[in-house]
């Protein structure tokens, strides 16, 4: 348990964190006035035959309750920015761990688990945590010092039952979250035996053995009700805190009432101080023991098991340079009305790229040119390295050899900050936080113009989706959308970054084709440089050149010109034909393809109007010979 508290708060980053403090004062506001303000419409107003002050002061909590509402807004906002490097830590992290067991010979079954569904619910709940326990410090931090201002008496009686709760229930997480810890384990272990036995149900019939067989699983499902009978303990524990922490203050307030009528406390103050406690401090309790209880023990036994898989060393203290938040970013090069610009090409020499040490490059010797304002798609079978080439071209992956530059420069030397700038990936599995719709679509680009979010919304073709959502102000939760959702509110996102070069790594797999088709035709006509990982054939049909990796060798043409000269791009057009041509765009004669340099002696026997580049850095002028890259493994 400790150690998955350590990894959440070594997670956390100082900026977004103080944001995240500075706005909850505000919000802070009306559980620090509503006992005062609801004492002195008593005393002052209603009781002393002056309903408009009474009024007045009403009026003066629901002021408090607007300002409140302003900090919660803003510091949902700021929620994201909290949260999602906790995530991004703990992706890395698996990833690592994998790519390391990999590397030794040792491949881990459970990464991609991990990655795409462990990783989720850690997140979630540590944003629950976030959410919870800083509403909690909160409520309580106003109630106590409303009480203080009103009556100290009363605070003297609600304080220490109060806080004896809220010490007990604390003592009780180690508690829980082992006997949590037990239940999984417990759990694993019965359905290991049981799936043992149930594979062997036929043999253990016809040997007449099914006592045995009862016998072998007895024992894991004895040890898993043990386990559900101490969190039910737990369970019960946690019920007598809160009623330490939640009703006993209420019983001694009311039960104190006589003797505090006598100490000179006016029917204002008692009903205040009660007003403390029953919207205050008994619901705030609730909610942080129902949420510590669930959530909470899912974030610390998922996580415990993660960093198990993974290795326990802290997250990097300072942010990674590939990951940064859009207010920390600078913005990139954009023309005035903060389109792409499309000044930058991508050039990639010699790259190599294999995924540990001993394993055979994906990648081997590859040559490529994009021209800036080029539209490039890549296809070829799944696993020879086309996301791999996504990664590398937008420097998340370091190749073994060769250079990658964009716009000239070295992708090396470009800094975390100004490479978030110059690119961006929209991924396959598209990813959207908690917030509201507006803020997930200008996550890339925060000082976007309305006029140019609803344009964004329009050509993506989102609209619908926006709509069912509630709208631009509307709050957006994650696990709410579908896959093809998610991808959608990520195209938008990608579409209103000023980054000039866009890398779509089947990006829009989770879409139809229509919709793929019409989210592929606005990037193109977005501006910049587009690289698209083809999901289907009619991706490469609409795009100006075609990169074609087959583990071998690698083409680039039109499609006139592979058609031609390329068996695999013949081979893989044959699989989709009989759905190319609904939903690809027409073919119009192709233009000349831009020119892109190679090492001497990129030739291949293709006839004189195919368009076809192939680059080798090995074959001499005469020769004919295809470039030359390694089988994926």
């Amino acid at each position: 348990m400790r150690r998955a508290l350590r990894f959440g708060v070594a997670s956390l980053r100082r900026r977004p964190l103080i944001a995240l403090a500075a706005w909850s004062l505000p919000e802070a506001l009306p559980a620090t006035v509503s006992g005062l303000a609801v004492a002195h419409a008593v005393d002052a107003g209603f009781l002393a035959g002056r309903p408009l002050v009474g009024l007045a002061w009403l009026a003066v909590l629901l002021v408090a309750a607007g300002v409140g509402a302003l900090g919660a807004r803003q510091g949902y906002r700021r929620l994201g920015e909290v949260v999602e490097p906790f995530r991004d830590d703990l992706v890395r992290r698996v990833v690592r761990g994998a790519l390391r067991r990999g590397a030794a010979g040792r491949p881990d079954d459970g990464a991609v688990a991990r990655l795409t569904h462990q990783v989720e619910i850690v997140r979630d709940a540590y944003a629950g945590l976030i959410v919870v326990l800083r509403s909690f410090a909160i409520i309580v931090v106003g109630a106590l010092v409303g009480l203080l201002s009103l009556a100290p008496v009363i605070l003297l009686l609600v304080a220490p039952p109060f806080l004896l709760g809220v010490g007990a229930f604390s003592l009780t997480l180690g508690l829980a979250a082992a006997r949590q810890r037990d239940y999984v384990r417990a759990d694993e272990r019965l359905a290991q035996r049981a799936g043992a036995v149930l594979a062997g149900t036929r043999d253990v019939v016809a040997c007449g053995a099914e006592q045995q067989a009862t016998d072998l699983v007895a024992a894991p499902v004895a040890e898993q009700a043990a386990a559900e009978r101490a969190i039910a303990r737990v369970q019960a524990l946690r019920t007598v805190c809160y009623a330490v922490g939640g009703w006993l203050p209420l019983i001694l307030v009311l039960a104190a009432g006589p003797w505090l009528v006598g100490r000179g406390l006016t029917a204002g103050q008692i009903m205040g101080g009660l007003l403390y406690v029953l919207s205050g401090l008994q619901p705030a309790l609730g909610t942080v023991v129902q949420s510590l209880s669930g959530s909470g023990l899912r974030f610390v036994v998922v996580l415990d098991r993660i960093l198990d898989a993974t290795g326990a060393e802290a997250p990097p203290a300072e942010q990674s340079p590939g990951r940064e938040s859009p207010a920390e970013a600078p913005p990139a090069e954009q023309s005035p009305a903060g389109e792409p610009g499309d000044g930058y090409d991508v050039r990639l020499r010699g790259i190599t790229y294999g995924y540990g040490p001993h394993a055979e490059p994906v990648l081997r010797d590859l040559h490529l040119d994009v021209p800036a304002g080029d539209h490039l798609a890549v296809v070829g079978p799944s696993g020879i390295g086309k996301s791999t080439l996504a990664g590398i071209v937008c420097g998340l992956l370091r190749p073994d050899g060769g250079a990658v530059t964009l716009g000239g420069t070295p992708v090396g030397e470009l800094s975390g900050q100004r490479l978030a700038g110059v690119r961006v990936l929209i991924p396959q599995e598209a990813y959207v936080f908690a917030g509201t719709v507006q803020e997930n679509l200008t996550y890339l680009c925060p000082d976007a113009p309305p006029e140019r979010i609803e344009a964004a919304v329009d050509v993506i073709g989102a609209r619908e989706l926006v709509d069912t959502l509630g709208g631009l102000g509307a709050p957006l939760a994650p696990d709410e959308l579908s896959a093809g959702q998610r991808q959608l509110v990520s195209l938008v996102r990608a579409y209103l970054s000023p980054a000039p070069i866009a890398v779509l790594d089947e990006a829009t797999c989770h879409l139809d084709p229509a919709a793929e088709r019409r989210a592929e035709e606005a990037f193109a006509a977005r501006g910049g440089t587009l690289i698209v990982i083809a999901h289907r054939i009619s991706s490469a049909l609409r795009a100006r050149r075609i990169l074609v990796l087959d583990g071998a060798t690698q083409v680039v043409g039109d499609h006139e010109a592979l058609l031609s000269a390329c068996p695999l791009y013949r081979e893989l057009l044959g699989y989709w034909d009989s759905g190319v041509g609904a939903n690809a765009a027409p073919r119009q004669p192709a233009a000349p393809a831009p020119t892109a340099s190679a090492p001497a002696g990129a030739a291949m026997p293709v006839p004189a109007s195919a368009q076809v580049e192939i680059e080798s850095a090995d074959a001499a002028p005469a020769e004919v010979q295809p470039a030359q890259i390694q089988p994926a493994s």
